[in-house]
């Protein structure tokens, strides 16, 4: 659990991602938090695993490798990385408080079901450590705006940690895609609904076989109020509490009443 009045400076805190150990993002994130925190740790990805969810790495053997002083990088995924990272690189210290990102590009919607940034926050969640997911959204991935991130991070984990949160909620976080100085604020909000996947692309490789891509097309409602999808418009970081229990309390009222 996140308890109110959380100490960042006396803080012992693991990175994660899951754009992998050289992201320009893992290294804004670093960047953004270690004059922050008392103790920094980084245990990510080898190479990037975008999409790869919640996936744990159970038919092969994993590997740790250390790339310098309290950074590490595993040849899996995200959830890999937080495990390894938790259990093993920090020699059984547990962090208190897990932090994945800086993602390139944005986590709103439905995206976070695909996610592997938010699948490393959840990994902590699910170990029963204070998580956050941050993404900085973007509309050119060759002009991402790194600042705005390393210039909002500090002031929405230390917002975020004067209230905290409760067992089994993580935290998603956005950053919206203009400069620092034109953030507009912060806004707590719901989940917006974003589907991925809404183009694919048919082609026919050298040797005749039909495939298939799946584009970065989205079926989404952009602007509905209160949800990450409008705030992110509205230049405003939005800030997103989801809950590691999937069940639905309205539908399992309406359906125990009516099963017998």
């Amino acid at each position: 659990m996140a308890e109110a009045g959380f100490d960042l400076k006396k803080a012992r805190v693991l990175l994660s991602n899951d754009d992998g150990i050289n992201a320009p993002g893992l290294k804004a994130l670093e960047d953004a938090i270690k004059p922050h925190v008392g103790e920094l740790w980084v245990c990510a990805p080898e190479s990037e695993q975008s999409a790869t969810s919640h996936s744990l790495t159970l038919r092969r053997p994993l590997r740790i490798r250390h790339v310098s002083e309290k950074r590490y990088a595993v040849d899996g995924t995200p959830t890999d990385a937080v495990l390894l990272g938790v259990s093993k690189v920090m020699d059984g210290k547990r962090p208190d408080l897990i932090l994945s990102g800086i993602n390139r590009g944005g986590n709103l919607g439905e995206d976070v079901t695909y996610s592997g940034t938010v699948a490393a926050a959840m990994e902590g969640a699910m170990l029963g450590i204070p998580s956050v997911a941050l993404s900085q959204v973007y509309e050119d991935r060759h002009k991402v705006k790194w600042a705005t991130a390393k210039n909002w991070t500090p002031k929405v984990l230390k917002q975020l940690f004067k209230q905290g949160w409760p067992k089994g909620i993580f935290i998603n976080v956005n950053f919206p895609d203009v400069t620092a100085a034109k953030v507009v604020g912060i806004e707590v909000c719901r989940q917006g609904r974003r589907k991925i996947g809404g183009g694919l692309t048919r082609g026919v490789d050298p040797r005749g076989d039909e495939y298939f891509w799946v584009g970065p097309q989205r079926d989404e409602d952009k602007y509905l109020k209160g949800t990450d999808l409008a705030a992110s418009i509205e230049g405003k970081v939005s800030v997103t509490p989801l809950a590691l229990d999937l069940t639905d309390a309205a539908t399992l009222r309406k359906l125990k009443g009516g099963m017998k």
